[in-house]
């Protein structure tokens, strides 16, 4: 699963980097540890212009009378059936930058949790959908987003069985091509990472209450020292 990671890179630097045409968005704050419910940078296209916005993270449904259950991930094995993520899936993917993520451990290992980030420096770019659903009470569209996750490899499948998507550029026009509905089509951009290009290493148990949002989260420390 995915359920901590981290966005500290500038608006202009995703613009570029992902060679949007049109930001919809201001500058949100550096985080480095983002929550569920928090604004994130969102990429995806309409009519045939890529665009980078921010939407909360943590879909829901443009048909849910209840918008406190949330989707933070949605499975690559179901998402393409699940009624909360079908339509999203058919016609409204995204890409979500990030610095890396955070994972822990099994309770039974200590729930020690870990950074995990890509070797070469660059973002991760998880493979996302989003929603938007009039809200009733301030006839303001809201927009969602979750993050795909899939059974983890290389390094992560020694600390967790999930990891996000990772989409590579070879694939962002496909994956945020709107005429694209066919779901098997989708899911065969789901590519296999080469483990030797992520990285990762314990950190402070601070990460786990959302109150701490400092660098030093992702600084590499000793096990014995987490407590």
């Amino acid at each position: 699963m995915c359920g901590r990671f981290s966005i500290t890179g500038d608006l202009d630097f995703y613009a570029e980097y992902f060679g949007v045409d049109e930001v919809l968005t201001e500058p949100l704050d550096r985080s480095w540890n983002v929550a569920p419910t928090d604004p994130v940078y969102v990429v995806a296209e309409r009519d045939g212009s890529r665009q980078i916005g921010s939407m909360r993270w943590g879909l829901v449904p443009h048909w849910a009378k209840d918008t406190r259950t949330i989707h933070i991930n949605a499975r690559s094995e179901t998402v393409a059936t699940t009624g909360a993520f079908r339509d999203s899936f058919a016609r409204k993917r995204c890409l979500i930058p990030a610095d890396g993520f955070y994972e822990w451990e099994p309770p039974a290992a200590g729930r020690t949790p870990h950074w995990v980030f890509k070797a070469d420096g660059y973002p991760m770019t998880f493979a996302g959908i989003w929603a938007s659903r009039l809200d009733e009470e301030s006839d303001e569209w809201q927009r969602t987003c979750s993050i795909i996750t899939t059974e983890s490899s290389g390094v992560i499948s020694s600390i967790h069985d999930r990891m996000p998507v990772l989409l590579t550029p070879e694939v962002w026009d496909a994956w945020l091509d709107r005429d694209m509905r066919d779901p098997e089509m989708a899911l065969g951009l789901i590519p296999t990472i080469d483990s030797n290009s992520i990285m990762e290493h314990i950190v402070s148990s601070r990460v786990n209450s959302v109150r701490n949002n400092t660098p030093d989260l992702r600084v590499r420390v000793e096990r014995e020292t987490l407590f």
